[in-house]
């Protein structure tokens, strides 16, 4: 994964959980996907917390240079999607994540750990 992708996954995974956003992982997809370089995945305990979470990522992104290509989800709150081109944030209401497990889906992924890298 390039340093910058690591770089911004890492500020992003920081700032949700300054919101209190739970079960924060970073994935590095880059050898399985030209999609992005890697995923930051979370989840929030209700609708108005994974909005809070997105809406302050969207807020501190804007302070970082960092471009939002695509926002998709946040009317319904269950599952927030937040393009940043090489980055891409998933945060999900805790039903959700548990219904589509993407981790699971992308388990070839390599799991960064945001607090060492």
């Amino acid at each position: 994964m390039s340093s910058k992708a690591i770089e911004i996954s890492n500020q992003i995974a920081t700032w949700i959980e300054e919101k209190k956003g739970k079960d924060i992982q970073v994935l590095d997809i880059r050898d399985l996907s030209s999609l992005a370089d890697c995923f930051v995945l979370a989840s929030g305990t209700s609708t108005l917390q994974v909005q809070s979470i997105a809406s302050f990522v969207e807020e501190k992104s804007e302070d970082y240079d960092l471009s939002l290509r695509r926002k998709e989800g946040y009317r319904n709150g269950r599952w927030i999607l937040l393009d940043y081109n090489n980055v891409i944030v998933h945060i999900f209401h805790e039903e959700e994540r548990e219904f589509y497990k993407l981790e699971r889906l992308w388990q070839d992924a390599k799991n960064v750990n945001f607090h060492q890298a």
